[in-house]
């Protein structure tokens, strides 16, 4: 038997450029203003007020709060008109008063990912990438081409630099002052943003077993706490410790790191 599709409940009082599409079941509330070229997916949820700028693309069962401003110019005097994006993954919310720029002819979109959670006053830079299963608490700033990996926790008020880097699982404190790249699977905090050890609980939660936990530890004790600098604790650490794919996600992570990575905890 054949569904009858969902209708669209759009408030009478928004404003929806024809050029927009639409998916089934979605809800737009008053005064939220969508542009031209503007992809929303199914079942996503458009609060009153909420802004989606032309060529935008919003994934299915989103949730995007008053205020929120998706595919805004880029704040980059560069930025000449080119046609560029913002684009949301499936299952996102984006709270109150949050800012997506989108992208410049560096990457062409900034992009956050699936599953994420963007508490309200976050700021998203142009060019910035966000992964999947991302959360990024009140009033965090990504900067302009930021890459954050999958299932990374940003605190709110967390200032993170342009070009930065942040490895997948990592966990950022707030009020931190992020200048340099931050490695999988680690939490850190203080000023200067130092390493404070590994975010086991995090990854027990998200199922990694106790002896994956225990081997990304040993690996980080080399490189912060036993292997001298960071070159030889490199080499300390392809040498010494066993072959695992935490290992080659994390010295290939460090080694790509044109802006170094945080300190250590000493």
């Amino acid at each position: 038997m054949n569904e009858t599709p969902t209708v669209p409940l759009i408030s009478p009082m928004a404003s929806v450029h024809p050029d927009a599409t639409i998916g089934e079941g979605v809800t737009i509330g008053p005064f939220a203003t969508i542009g031209a070229n503007v992809h929303i997916g199914a079942e996503t949820w458009i609060g009153p007020n909420a802004t989606i700028l032309d060529g935008s693309r919003i994934g299915a069962h989103c949730r995007v709060f008053p205020g929120a401003v998706i595919g805004g110019m880029p704040q980059d005097l560069k930025y000449a008109g080119e046609n560029t994006s913002a684009v949301v993954g499936d299952h996102t919310t984006i709270r109150e008063c949050c800012t997506i720029n989108r992208g410049t002819t560096d990457r062409m979109t900034t992009k956050v990912g699936s599953h994420c959670l963007l508490m309200a006053y976050t700021h998203v830079a142009h060019d910035a990438m966000i992964g999947d299963h991302c959360v990024l608490a009140n009033n965090a700033n990504i900067a302009g081409h930021v890459t954050v990996e999958d299932w990374v926790i940003i605190e709110g008020v967390v200032a993170v630099q342009q070009f930065v880097r942040i490895g997948q699982h990592a966990f950022v404190a707030g009020g931190s002052l992020v200048r340099k790249n931050i490695p999988p699977f680690v939490k850190v905090a203080r000023e200067p943003l130092s390493y404070i050890g590994v975010n086991a609980i995090g990854l027990r939660r998200r199922g990694f077993p106790d002896e994956f936990v225990r081997a990304v530890e040993d690996i980080y004790r080399t490189l912060y706490i036993t292997g001298g600098n960071m070159s030889r604790a490199l080499k300390v650490a392809e040498l010494e410790l066993p072959v695992s794919d935490a290992k080659e996600t994390i010295l290939d992570f460090i080694r790509a790191s044109d802006k170094g990575i945080v300190r250590g905890p000493f």
